[in-house]
């Protein structure tokens, strides 16, 4: 490792080819973003609380995605 940071081209295709490589359905390296954000209200973690851990500017945006 080089110890700089890895740029989004460079992890979505790694990711890519993680997921062609485990033969499982394609998904963006994103959509586990929003997946995470879900399972955390799912289990009843507070809006807020999933709002700023997305970096999100407000509760609005987090609940309305």
């Amino acid at each position: 490792m080089l110890n700089t940071p890895l740029s989004p081209r460079n992890l979505n295709r790694s990711f890519d080819s993680i997921i062609k490589k485990g033969n499982v359905r394609k998904i963006r390296f994103h959509d586990m973003r929003h997946t995470h954000a879900s399972l955390l209200l799912k289990q009843g973690v507070n809006p807020k609380i999933v709002s700023e851990r997305l970096g999100h500017a407000n509760v609005r945006i987090t609940l309305d995605t």
